[in-house]
């Protein structure tokens, strides 16, 4: 037995992934004089005790999962894109500009799916250069994205600054959208049905990752469009030989993956802010690598994931808060601890899982022959 079921793979690895990242969360934790349980307590109360918590745990997972699946994509086409970041924010770029120029004259319901289609389109148009270069160039594209995070970063600045930014303003921010540009908040959206929800910054995107995470199932598994990405993805040199394109595989599987990310944009601008602003993606491109490592690279896996980092977020915040002597960079050292043993240390842990399954394995089948020969 060298590899895990998929079973295994799924469900269990990550649980003890999380199981040991909390374990050596909490040891450091009590070391440096708090309670781990008391921590874990509040953590869990502020995220999911409460609507407005959970709301805002969703808020923040909403955004996880659009990043998350944009690196499960490209991952599936055989591509470790690290560019999310980049192709957020352009994507968010595209989602702004379209907003400011046409959110006075276009009604809602023609504006917010133009948002949305330009945001995926930048995000598509970014991710489609590093793509080009390794498909028909030989850069790799983890070099690649990562170079266009910081270009992406620097245009948004430049523009911001000297271009989209009111007269008079000293925030590096863009004019407010028109009402036509603002996605509808889950409180309103709620309201409208008769039901009564605390105002947060949750709002209807969280739909649109829902619908995401199903579309990109669809996409991969139940697709040839998908089978052909995988299969470019497990062995480019057999899928060239049954006459599958792979330069193209790969441009798809950074296209599709660029577009995801891009929508970022309309849960962070349309959603909540109305506007244009500097760090509205905030790390959450990187942070989606390590949801699509711990979600296996699976849509439902990676929605999971991104409850859990929601979760993080916002009961890290309440524990911050809450629990006197535990600062916010101890919440960031328990999300690193995360990241570390959901990431770095999976094969590791992979590892002895299978140890430890073909172990019991072999138990069951000695315990069978046992009572068998007797």
């Amino acid at each position: 037995m060298n590899t895990l079921p998929r079973w295994a793979d799924l469900v269990l690895l990550p649980v003890v992934s999380l199981a040991v990242a909390l374990l050596a969360a909490g040891t450091v934790v009590a070391l440096v004089g708090q309670d781990p349980l008391l921590v874990l307590q509040v953590l869990l109360d502020g995220a999911f005790g409460s609507a407005r918590g959970l709301s805002y745990t969703l808020y923040y997972a909403t955004t996880f999962v659009f990043t998350g699946l944009a690196v499960a994509v490209a991952f599936h086409g055989g591509l470790f894109n690290i560019g999310g970041e980049g192709q957020a924010i352009m994507g968010g770029l595209g989602t702004g500009l379209v907003a400011l120029w046409w959110s006075a004259f276009l009604p809602t319901w023609a504006m917010l799916p133009l948002m949305l289609l330009c945001g995926a389109l930048f995000g598509m148009a970014w991710a489609a250069v590093p793509a080009y270069l390794q498909a028909y160039r030989g850069s790799h594209v983890v070099i690649t994205t990562i170079m266009f995070n910081f270009i992406a970063s620097s245009v948004l600045v430049y523009l911001l600054v000297n271009h989209l930014r009111t007269a008079g303003n000293m925030s590096v921010e863009s004019a407010p959208f028109a009402d036509s540009a603002k996605l509808p908040g889950m409180h309103d959206a709620l309201a409208w049905v008769g039901l009564e929800w605390p105002a947060s910054p949750l709002n209807l995107s969280v739909v649109l990752a829902a619908v995401a995470a199903i579309a990109v199932y669809l996409f991969l598994w139940r697709t040839r469009a998908g089978y052909r990405l995988r299969a470019v993805g497990s062995s480019p040199s057999a899928a060239q030989y049954a006459g599958i394109n792979a330069k193209r595989q790969v441009l798809v599987a950074m296209a599709v993956s660029g577009a995801l990310a891009g929508m970022v944009g309309m849960n962070e601008i349309a959603g909540v802010s109305g506007k244009l602003l500097l760090e509205f993606v905030s790390g959450a491109g990187f942070t989606g690598i390590a949801v699509a490592l711990m979600g296996r690279n699976h849509p439902l896996g990676i929605v999971l994931a991104s409850l859990l980092f929601g979760a993080l977020f916002q009961g890290g915040a309440e524990v911050a808060f809450e629990v006197q002597g535990f600062s916010r960079d101890m919440v960031v050292m328990l999300q690193g601890f995360v990241v570390l043993f959901s990431g770095a240390m999976t094969y590791v842990i992979a590892s002895l899982l299978v140890r430890l399954l073909g172990y019991v394995r072999h138990l069951g089948v000695s315990g069978d022959g046992g009572q068998t020969h007797g």
